[in-house]
């Protein structure tokens, strides 16, 4: 199995980026705007500020991201580390891709003391819950959107 390396994302990752976030949106059945597209590469390229992103690469290709952010609770002295976004390139999946972007994640938030890491996902999303029911445990909480 090729080694997988979690890495910031590079100027030159635009497009493949661009296409991991595609089959992301695609998987979750929804439109981003071109707008907030463009926005997320500036910011994840600028480096300051949020969100954070991961790359994981293999034998020179970029087959994974991962997006994440510090948010402050009314509840925990140190952030939360919400991960909102983790994809993994379909032909990659059972590889480990995912898992090591979950890891780099963690490590991240370890680092910067945060108080848990979290992130959602939807039911049917199965493949993914058999790897985050062994990283991680699924909470009782809701979801309610307006």
């Amino acid at each position: 199995m090729p080694e997988i390396m979690i890495r910031r994302f590079l100027p030159a990752d635009r497009w493949r980026w661009a296409e991991l976030w595609q089959g992301y949106n695609t998987f979750y059945e929804r439109e981003v705007e071109e707008r907030v597209t463009t926005r997320l590469w500036e910011r994840l390229m600028a480096g300051a500020g949020e969100p954070h992103g991961f790359a994981a690469e293999t034998d020179g290709k970029v087959v994974g991201l991962a997006h994440y952010f510090f948010v402050f609770s009314t509840s925990d002295w140190n952030p939360r580390c919400y991960m909102q976004d983790l994809f993994t390139d379909p032909a990659m999946r059972g590889r480990g891709v995912g898992h090591a972007l979950i890891q780099a994640v963690y490590e991240e938030a370890d680092r910067n003391e945060a108080a848990q890491t979290y992130w959602l996902t939807q039911e049917f999303n199965e493949t993914a819950r058999k790897l985050y029911d062994r990283v991680a445990r699924a909470t009782p909480f809701v979801k309610y959107q307006r």
